[in-house]
């Protein structure tokens, strides 16, 4: 959460004290344990459904007023084969009675559906967790399949953890028996199952879930009622069996958030609420022009429902069809958007140029995921700033954003739109894997709270020839934002030309002459570096010789490790930077105020090269690149050792 409210008791955002004073009290025959915060991951198969009960049990708990952070991690294949280490999926969520930041560093709870699920996580899990099993899947074939020579389960190797075996399969399909299915269809709700397990051991509420289920399948109210069913077994068999002793509670996070209206959110759902508010703020139709491409399609799929708020979505057959479409339209006088990922930003670069030279509004989002080409396209990676900043041929700056949590998507497409409408540029808003798809509380802002972001259109002439003749001129810069007019189409008088060859200062018309594309390229730049941002805010409450810089999704991680080292008694300062271009007018001023900068980032040190050359400072960087985001401990023990260095 972006919120600075935190427990006194969990200041450190995972630390390893999950129990708050270990309080019980008896329910019949079961006791209540209160902890201050769960970390839970679901795993199994592709096909198991982990994500959408990953899902559920967010909303359930979002509902419950917990803040929350999550970590959907899923397999590129569309069905990998089943119960193999590639095809496991997995969905982690943190919750707590306070303010948190990460999805977590390590699970408490694992509930693995198959040996594939247990192999690819126990790494990840502390001894003392507990791990819930389907000792269903638990076959010799499967078990043999991903290289378990003995059962994990009865080998001794699982000795250190709270094991609970429970065959979930035999399980849901008894609970179902009454029903009209298969086998294998009755099978297939046992992720059910184990939500209601899980939503009895947490004291989650089930109402919302009953009537998603119903929802989900209205028109097969057969299967409605057996996944129903099935969630409520999970509920009884938590509430009978001897296996759980205690269940545990979880209080809502009521000083975490400031008052208001509470929704959870996914990155790329607030990315696509804050490009609607955008358009209604600046009182223009919304284009989106784009080609489907993880992890960004969400963002095509979701803006596609909103025609009655004056969103045109465009699917096109290729990523340069949806700029250019996207371009057109803001020629048009349309807030025009493009979603895609590295790739599709790579073979966008002509058109993004082309923008440049236009001087027209438009929103580039790249929701970033690991490269190079295809890549990983589930996994995160933060390594397209410098194809945000450079990625195209000739001087052509383009204005960089970055979110730095999934709610705050929200505010970053205002302000990217806020840029672009201003200053008439294309714009880079660079979000990722990790932002995109994860989830958090969000505040539903007033409409009084929205930005202004009301454009003027060019409809009379704005030049007066010596001969007294009044003509429009397409490239007649406003004297503070150096912006050029913006004439919709059609308007009587003000016709133009537009292209991609070079344009004559205030004429706009075709020149070759090289002092006018001296004086253009410099003025283009001009506009960018004088593009209006706040000054970066620093968090020093120590007076610390060391500051850590990030920007984009690495601000969870760095935050809840700056809160472990501070409540271990070390002093460290911290930044993070929304704006990459330009950067803050004060960053170099902050940069020489401390003995040591370390910039942590999911790519080989980009942020750290552009820091460097611009403001010469010996900034360090930490790198990661396994397609996966950095954990509070990693980044902690590292920010001690250049604190202690």
């Amino acid at each position: 959460m972006t919120s600075q409210v935190s427990s006194p008791a969990e200041q450190a955002d995972g630390t390893d004290e999950t129990v708050v004073g270990a309080q019980r009290k008896p329910v019949g025959a079961k006791d209540v344990r209160r902890l201050d915060r769960v970390i839970i991951r679901f795993a199994g198969d592709s096909g198991d459904g982990m994500q959408l009960t990953g899902d559920r049990f967010t909303s359930e708990t979002a509902s419950f007023g917990n803040d929350l952070s999550t970590l959907p991690n899923f397999p590129a294949e569309i069905r990998a084969p089943a119960g193999t280490l590639p095809g496991v999926s997995s969905f982690q969520l943190h919750f707590a009675d306070h303010d948190i930041l990460t999805p977590g560093d390590a699970p408490n709870v694992l509930v693995a559906m198959n040996p594939a699920a247990l192999k690819a996580n126990i790494d990840d899990v502390p001894r003392g967790a507990e791990i819930i099993v389907n000792t269903d899947e638990f076959t010799k074939r499967a078990m043999q399949k991903v290289g378990y020579d003995t059962s994990p389960l009865e080998d001794g190797s699982l000795d250190g953890y709270h094991l609970h075996p429970v065959p979930l399969t035999t399980l849901t399909v008894e609970a179902l028996k009454e029903f009209d299915l298969t086998r294998k269809e009755a099978e297939r709700s046992k992720n059910m199952f184990a939500l209601g397990l899980l939503s009895w051991m947490y004291h989650r509420p089930t109402e919302a879930t009953e009537k998603f289920l119903r929802a989900k399948f209205a028109k097969k109210p057969d299967i409605a009622a057996a996944n129903i069913a099935a969630y409520r077994a999970g509920w009884n068999f938590g509430e009978t069996t001897e296996d759980f002793a205690v269940s545990y509670e979880v209080g809502p996070a009521a000083q975490a958030f400031p008052p208001g209206v509470y929704r959870n959110i996914s990155g790329n759902l607030a990315l696509s609420y804050g490009l609607i508010a955008a358009s209604r703020q600046a009182d223009l139709p919304l284009f989106l022009g784009s080609y489907p491409i993880t992890p960004a399609s969400d963002i095509l799929h979701e803006l596609s429902k909103h025609k009655n708020f004056g969103v045109r979505s465009f699917q096109a057959e290729d990523e340069i069809a949806g700029i250019g479409a996207a371009l057109g339209a803001a020629f048009g006088g349309s807030l025009a958007v493009t979603t895609t990922s590295g790739p599709g930003v790579a073979l966008k670069s002509e058109t993004i140029g082309l923008a440049v030279s236009l001087e027209l509004p438009l929103l580039v989002v790249d929701i970033q995921r690991g490269g190079p080409s295809t890549g990983l396209p589930t996994k995160t990676e933060q390594a397209d700033l410098l194809q945000a900043m450079y990625g195209r041929n000739g001087e052509a700056p383009v204005p960089v954003v970055a979110p730095r949590t999934p709610a705050d998507c929200f505010d970053a497409a205002l302000e990217a739109a806020r840029i672009a409408l201003t200053y008439r540029t294309p714009v880079f808003l660079l979000s990722d894997g990790y932002l995109a798809n994860g989830s958090e509380p969000w505040r539903v802002p007033e409409p009084d709270e929205l930005p202004d972001l009301a454009v003027q259109f060019t409809h009379t002439a704005n030049h007066t020839l010596d001969d007294g003749t009044e003509v429009f001129w397409p490239y007649k810069r406003d004297p503070h934002t150096l912006a050029r007019p913006w004439a919709v189409p059609g308007t009587p008088g003000l016709e133009h030309r537009i292209g991609g060859i070079e344009k004559q200062d205030g004429t706009g018309n075709i020149s070759y002459d090289p002092a006018n594309h001296d004086f253009m390229v410099r003025t283009r730049q001009a506009k960018v570096d004088g593009i209006e941002v706040p000054d970066l805010e620093v968090d020093d409450p120590d007076g610390a010789r060391t500051l850590v810089l990030g920007w984009g999704s690495t601000y969870g991680p760095i935050t809840a490790a700056v809160r472990r080292l501070r409540a271990a008694g070390h002093a460290v300062a911290q930044a993070h930077l929304r704006h990459l271009n330009p950067f803050p007018r004060n960053l170099g001023a902050v940069l020489k105020e401390y003995d040591k900068v370390v910039v942590p980032e999911m790519n080989l040190g980009q942020l750290a090269t552009l820091v460097r050359a611009k403001y010469l400072v010996d900034a360090q960087s930490y790198n990661q690149v396994n397609g996966m985001p950095f954990k509070a401990e990693q980044l902690a023990t590292v920010l001690k050792e250049a604190i202690d260095g």
